[in-house]
């Protein structure tokens, strides 16, 4: 099989730091394996999205030799393919409507006792699971979570498993103001690309085992992941991120941020004196702690 990576940023702003290494680490894993590294905007989450954004983001990459193939995807374009994913699983009866506000939720979880998982979230605790309470009406539109527990082999961290139900609980697949959730777009657009290979931030480690029972309903093949360590702001302790303000990367220098970038996934300083002799060494160097 052919490998197919793919990054795909938000264009809530500018590369930062923290994106840049999961650019990087995606884009020498795709070239270790002699595979294809796609370019996704997942911009369907329309109010954070930032005009001009995704040009910069494209510019920066371009700047740092991080050259994607084929055409890039825009998620705001595929409204069809999502409502097509939805109703195949309304058809099998696994989306049912709920009314619950994020407050009622919150409230439910914290009069459960239920304990919050790594990243604060507490599971949906199945309120409307049964029906719409008298007198609500649908806000969101949740996934029926099969029980059991969800094992995968991470090739950075090893193995993990979650029980879905028990830790997530029934989630949204589309929101309460319409837009399509994150977890039904990557899985539907992943598939559609035919990505085999997902390098991503560790921050997004919660959300594997959820999108691997969500391909397994509709049908798809599985993937194979790869979490990189975050990047933390020294000061606050944070992971740094466009919210928390992190600086734009300065790809008017390009080797000492791709430097920075490779020491952040925890390699030795190459002595490259270029970007594309920096890249034909990592790349090398990749390949032997990541074989495919």
């Amino acid at each position: 099989m052919t490998y197919i990576g793919r990054f795909a940023p938000s264009p809530s702003g500018p590369l930062h730091a923290g994106s840049l290494a999961t650019a990087l680490a995606s884009w020498l894993d795709a070239r270790a394996q002699g595979g294809r590294w796609l370019l996704r905007i997942e911009d369907v989450d329309t109010p954070r999205t930032v005009a001009g954004a995704a040009d910069v983001i494209m510019g920066q990459l371009r700047a740092l030799g991080l050259i994607w193939d084929g055409d890039i995807v825009w998620q705001s374009h595929r409204n069809a393919a999502y409502q097509a994913a939805f109703d195949a699983l309304a058809a099998q009866g696994l989306i049912y409507g709920c009314g619950c506000t994020r407050r009622e939720i919150a409230d439910s979880a914290l009069r459960g006792q239920t304990a919050p998982g790594a990243d604060g979230e507490r599971p949906y605790p199945g309120t409307c699971r049964h029906g719409l309470p008298a007198g609500r009406e649908a806000r969101a539109w949740r996934l029926r979570v099969p029980d059991g527990v969800e094992r995968f082999e991470d090739r950075w961290l090893g193995p993990q498993e979650q029980d879905v139900a028990q830790a997530v609980g029934d989630f949204a697949l589309r929101r309460a103001d319409g837009l399509w959730a994150y977890q039904l777009a990557v899985v539907v657009d992943d598939a559609a690309q035919g990505v085999t290979d997902v390098v991503r931030g560790a921050d997004l480690l919660s959300s594997t085992a959820r999108q691997r029972v969500l391909g397994r309903l509709l049908g798809l093949p599985p993937l194979r992941y790869l979490h990189v360590p975050l990047i933390l702001d020294p000061a606050s302790g944070l992971k740094l991120s466009k919210q928390n303000g992190a600086p734009a990367v300065d790809t008017r220098a390009p080797l000492p941020a791709l430097q920075a970038a490779w020491a952040a996934l925890g390699f030795a300083p190459l002595a490259a004196t270029g970007v594309a002799p920096f890249l034909q060494e990592a790349t090398a160097r990749w390949a032997a702690r990541f074989p495919g």
